[in-house]
Parts: C-alpha cells; structure tokens; sequence
C-alpha cells in the first residue's frame, strides 16, 4: 500500500525541515568562523570545507522523500515467487562526493533460496562497497592520470572526500577488467560522426589515417608478503591509432587500443576497428616503420589502404650510414645525408639503392650500415616519395601513432619506480585508452552491471 496524501504531505514537511535545519547549522558553523572582513577566497575554502555537512543532510532527505514507501517495506516478493516478510532494518553508511549519512534499509531473507537482499538498494543503484559509484568514478578517472597516492591528496583537495590510494587502485582495476575492446572503441556511428566532422564542406574525402607502433612499458612478476617478485622486465605494449586529417590538417582522433601483448593478439583489434569504417567516405593512408609484421597486420584488413613509409624512420637508416662511412660530424657525412634524403623525398629510390651498391665500405662498420640500409630500402621500395605524399594531403610521418603512445603509455605506466603488473598495465592502459577514445562513460556503466546495477541505457 502507498502511503495516503496527508502522509505524503506530513513526510514531505518534515524533510523539509530537517533540510532546513540542517541548513541553519551550516549557516551558524559559517558564522561563527567568520572574521570580520574575509576575503573571496577565504569564504569559498570554509564553503568547501564544510558543505558536507549541509549538503549530506539534504541528499538523505531527498532519498527519505523519494523513497519513503520502500524505506518503509515490509514485504517483498523472492525472485523464486515466495512472499517474504522484512526481517530487520540494516544500517549502512553511504559515502557520495556530497558527504556521508546512515541509510536503514529493509532486509529481505528467503530461506529456500538462501538469498538475502535489500529492495532498496537496487532502486537506488547503491554499491556494496562503502564509497558509492559517484566517488568510484571520479577516482578512477584521476587514478589514470596521477599514481595512486598522488590520486588520493588530490581528490581529497579538491572534493574534501577522503579516498584511500589502496581504494582508488583497486576500483580502477577493477573497472579495467570489465573494459572489452568492442566498447572501448567507438561504435560506428560516432566514428561516422566524426568522419562528418572532418570533411565539413569540402567536396574531397578526409584521409583516414591508421598507424601501428610499440611502446615499451615495465612490468614485474607478480609476488607475495613472503616471496620476492624477481627481477622486472621491459613489455612492448603494442598500439594501433586511427586519426582523420581535417580541414587545415588538423586532426580529429578516431581510436586508439594499446596492450602489453604479442603481435597476434593486436589483431583482433584491428579486425573491429576495419569493420566500423566506412570505406567509401575516406582515403585510407597506413603508416609505420620498418617491421613487416606491422605492415602484414595492417595490409590484410586495409588492403585498399596507401602504404607509407614513416619518414623518421628512414632517415634514421641515413644518419646511422653517413657518419659510419664519412665519419662523425665530417661535412661529407653531413652532405651525402642531406642528398641522400632529398632523392628519397622525391622518390629515388632507385638512385639511393644504386649509390649504396657503388659505394667502398671505409670500415667493417660501414660495410654493415651500408648492407642494412640497402637491405631496409628493397623492402621499402614502395612506401616512399615524400614529396608526392604532401601534394596529395597524405602524412609522411608516424607522429599520430608516436604521440598516442607518448600519452597514453608513457606518461602513466613509465613513471619513477613504476613496475607493473602485466595485467593491472594492461587494465590501466584500456581505461586511458577510453578517457582518450571518448567512451569511458560507458565503460563505467558496464562496470556497474558487473556488479548488479541495472543499466538505464534503451
């Protein structure tokens, strides 16, 4: 039974003075710790300071109004069918990023299924744990970006709620691991969205750009109070970007997925990520080193796409072989390396390789970068002429891919004295992955259905 209009109304009146009171607390406390002539600044840090206090009381009596009836319940129905009578009144100590109050709640047993619960906890999407999904979020979000300890001083600071670094680990753990590839990634009609934004009013296909590099990361054996972990080691956390060239080559990112694991299991991803563009609005451009593995795995699922070479690494293959065969810091090493990357930039390439197989190798050394660079050039054949590209309006380099590393690897997982567990990296970099991708709001909303919240979501 609901409760009549003259309780509703008797109910509604005192939440509200209880609000009010509350309020009137505030305002004393306020008072009280004012000087005279506090400045701007002062006012707003004792606001932060103590707003809790008001604003605690107000969400209880918000969730007291709204929820009174089933605050009140005293039967309930078993999933199996059978009708259950309230056992007890369970007190449970609820912490928002509005401030913390005790919640009574009816509790329900059945004694065939052996199943407790309370109703009202899944109406009001509470967590079992003590800081509730608001905290989880925020924390989670700052604990991606900041070490964990550091994560914990600045939400303290900033929201005045206490979140312990042991906390904050283990929630983005734990949201890491429910962070599956296919909603990390963009769904297709946001990439299509994007696709739009790029292309604005020009009448040409955006160049959609896919690039695929490595990034080293440091991980650690996993170890206990009583055994030593072992020496650690250096991971490649394998990565793959896609990114559009706007309107004054500005880029709009597209996705991006990075994990500590062998090349095979980058596939996947990159299969997913081929079957959500539209092939027929874009100019597909594939750009990376000198790894053929890399340009196996992007050829078989972007096979329309242009290969290219990223130019960096090509001169890097140049500076190795001038100061080998020239010497270091002659001006002959200087000019061949200037000419040399001139006619690889207006693809002569054949001109290079020739001027290569001519030259006397001065040392066993040179004899080697020379092989090398040769070696290097007759498997690249194809993916050069620099000069071309840039009258097209296609990229010549892999800084797309190398800053996506930079920013979602590097800055997080390489910190001082940072060793990860291969799997805490890895959930660590699908987090930031989403933060950077935009979809971590709905990564979070799986993480709750993880843990028996229903989703809104149609």
């Amino acid at each position: 039974m609901g409760l009549g209009l003259a309780a509703r109304r008797t109910l509604a009146e005192e939440v509200r003075t209880m609000a009010h009171d509350a309020l009137d607390r505030w305002l004393d406390q306020l008072e009280a710790d004012t000087s005279d002539a506090p400045t701007l600044r002062e006012i707003s840090e004792r606001f932060l300071h103590t707003r809790h206090t008001v604003l605690s009381a107000c969400l209880e009596t918000i969730i007291r109004q709204r929820y009174a009836k089933d605050l009140q319940q005293t039967e309930a129905v078993c999933p199996c069918g059978r009708r259950l009578f309230r056992r007890r009144l369970d007190a449970k100590e609820i912490s928002t990023l509005h401030g913390r109050f005790i919640l009574h709640r009816p509790y329900f047993y059945c004694d065939v299924c052996d199943i407790g619960f309370h109703p009202v906890d899944a109406k009001l999407q509470l967590s079992e744990r003590h800081h509730q999904f608001d905290v989880q979020e925020r924390t989670t979000r700052l604990g991606a970006d900041l070490p964990f300890g550091l994560s914990a001083d600045q939400f303290a600071h900033l929201t005045g709620v206490l979140a312990s670094p042991h906390f904050i680990h283990d929630t983005l753990n734990a949201v890491g691991e429910t962070a599956t590839l296919d909603r990390v990634i963009p769904d297709a009609a946001e990439i299509s969205r994007r696709i739009d934004e790029a292309r604005g009013d020009s009448t040409r296909r955006p160049v959609l750009v896919v690039a695929c590099d490595g990034a080293m990361a440091p991980t650690r054996p996993p170890g206990g109070r009583r055994q030593k972990r072992g020496p650690g080691s250096w991971r490649e956390a394998k990565g793959v970007r896609l990114y559009l060239l706007g309107k004054d080559h500005r880029v709009i990112h597209v996705a991006s997925w990075h994990q500590i694991v062998d090349k095979a299991a980058l596939t996947p991803a990159i299969q997913l990520l081929a079957g959500r563009i539209p092939r027929d609005r874009v100019r597909i451009a594939l750009v990376a080193d000198g790894s053929e593995w890399i340009w196996e795995l992007l050829c078989a699922h972007f096979p329309e796409g242009e290969q290219i070479l990223d130019d960096y690494h090509c001169a890097e293959y140049v500076y190795d072989t001038a100061p080998a065969q020239y010497g270091e810091g002659t001006l002959e090493a200087q000019e061949w390396a200037e000419a040399t990357l001139t006619r690889l930039c207006l693809n002569e390439l054949g001109d290079v390789s020739g001027g290569l197989l001519r030259m006397t190798p001065r040392s066993p050394e040179a004899h080697e970068a020379i092989r090398t660079f040769s070696i290097f050039l007759a498997w690249q054949r194809d993916r050069a002429g620099y000069d071309e590209l840039r009258r097209r309006g296609l990229p010549r380099g892999s800084g797309g891919i190398e800053s996506a590393n930079k920013l979602i690897c590097h800055v997080r997982l390489k910190r001082s004295g940072a060793w990860w567990l291969e799997a805490n990296g890895n959930a660590m970099l699908r987090i930031r992955c989403a933060i950077y991708n935009g979809t971590f709001d709905q990564i979070f909303v799986d993480y709750m259905a993880a843990h028996g919240v229903k989703s809104n979501e149609p």
